[in-house]
């Protein structure tokens, strides 16, 4: 009888993890199945690009059903876990509750964003974790840049035209330059609006920016981005967002009706409530082979997992260069594991990194060497473009990029895709 191994989770663990098992499983050797309540990955090194609108949004997802076609997809969510009697129950869109049963379970849960008990921010503050989230905020930026050039009102036009993010690591430089650089490239269209009414501030609560990188390629660029006219505050912290006025540690006083929560992420929710072992963050405690504690059956990586770093000691990083590695071990692992063959454990030497700042703009690393500005810009963009999965994902990227760069960014606002029957309710005469 066909093994059965389970895996929840979409993102690059579940994804890859999934891929490695359909290109090594032989004929009736076991049967895969995925969980995830999308039935698309999100690629996320690239959802600044669909912030800033040179990205295509369904370009940077990969979507499930059609690459994993050797195993069963269910769109769901894991709402409980039996490990006595190895069974997942998972909650589909619609209908009841599906028991699943496994012989080996791959949590791969990811993580959501990390809120801190800060008044206001549950209510105007929003995250930048998912493609909604991106798509949100390009249409965001352009909704506040037509509210500011239609009015007169000096303080309604200071709100609109101030965007603060708060989180100065990968995810939060690279958001906020993204969306920067769109803003300042699209004004010519909005006459109405000056460059120097535009504040950008990013508040850190470290000493520096990129807190994970390499000083020096950290100090690159906080020096792009200060040039730019990007307020960066490091050593504070966000105290209120209350009716739009944030206040902050250093004494300042900021209207704002754009406040971008990007400072770190936890594991979800469910993986505190399965009853395995967690460290004090959270994550899923696991051996180097990436095995859940006491549990022989049980796996998990990314970044709901402190997986052992042996390289540098402690554990790995939450990026997608480890996530992707990880995976690929763990779906060997699995392999060897149904074959009665000893695992192996994970080790792996980041080979370099990169962070954009916006079009033909960035900063990297790349085997020891430093790169910055339209050289490391096209490095990333080359990396990337070769690593996402699928050639068909990797075409429709590459043309993106072609077809774009060219011309500006585009100034059309999706903001109705929000409220898509609005323009219906309003034809039947409802609010």
């Amino acid at each position: 009888m066909p093994k059965r191994i389970l895996i929840v989770g979409g993102g690059y663990v579940g994804l890859y993890t999934a891929l490695r098992l359909q290109r090594g499983l032989r004929q009736g050797e076991a049967e895969v199945t995925v969980i995830n309540p999308e039935n698309y990955m999100v690629y996320r090194p690239l959802l600044p690009e669909v912030a800033s609108g040179t990205l295509e949004p369904r370009h940077a997802v990969v979507p499930l059903r059609a690459v994993l076609r050797r195993a069963r997809f269910i769109s769901g969510a894991l709402t409980d876990l039996d490990t006595d009697r190895a069974t997942a129950t998972v909650q589909p869109m619609a209908g009841p509750a599906l028991a699943l049963p496994y012989d080996e379970l791959v949590l791969a849960l990811g993580a959501t964003s990390k809120l801190l008990p800060v008044p206001g921010l549950a209510e105007s503050g929003i995250g930048f974790n998912s493609l909604a989230e991106a798509a949100h905020l390009r249409d965001h930026v352009l909704r506040q840049l037509e509210i500011a050039a239609a009015t007169t009102d000096e303080e309604l036009r200071r709100c609109a035209l101030t965007f603060v993010f708060v989180g100065g690591g990968y995810t939060g430089v690279e958001a906020i330059a993204e969306l920067q650089d769109m803003a300042i490239d699209v004004l010519e269209g909005y006459p109405e609006v000056d460059r120097s009414e535009m504040r950008w501030i990013l508040v850190e609560a470290m000493d520096r920016i990129l807190g994970t990188v390499d000083a020096d390629l950290a100090e690159l660029a906080t020096t792009e981005l200060t040039a730019r006219g990007i307020d960066i505050r490091t050593g504070t912290l966000l105290e209120s967002a209350e009716n739009r006025v944030l206040r902050l540690s250093d004494g300042t006083k900021l209207s704002s009706d754009t406040l971008v929560w990007v400072a770190g992420t936890r594991p979800q929710t469910i993986v505190g409530e399965l009853g395995l072992p967690v460290d004090e963050r959270g994550r899923l405690v696991v051996d180097d082979t990436m095995r859940v504690n006491g549990h022989a059956n049980i796996w998990s990586a990314g970044d709901c997992a402190a997986v052992p770093d042996p390289e540098k000691g402690g554990t790995c990083p939450p990026t997608a260069q480890h996530a992707v590695r990880q995976a690929q071990q763990l779906g060997e692992n699995l392999l060897l594991t149904l074959r009665g063959q000893a695992v192996k454990p994970f080790r792996y030497n980041s080979r370099g990194e990169f962070v954009t700042l916006g079009k033909n703009k960035a900063v990297g690393q790349v085997l020891g060497h430093k790169v910055n500005g339209s050289l490391a810009w096209t490095l990333r963009r080359a990396y990337y473009a070769t690593q996402i999965p699928t050639w068909n994902r990797t075409v429709r990227v590459l043309g993106d990029w072609v077809v774009g760069m060219p011309f500006g960014h585009d100034v059309v606002n999706f903001g109705s895709r929000e409220e898509p029957r609005g323009a219906f309710r309003e034809a039947a005469g409802k609010k």
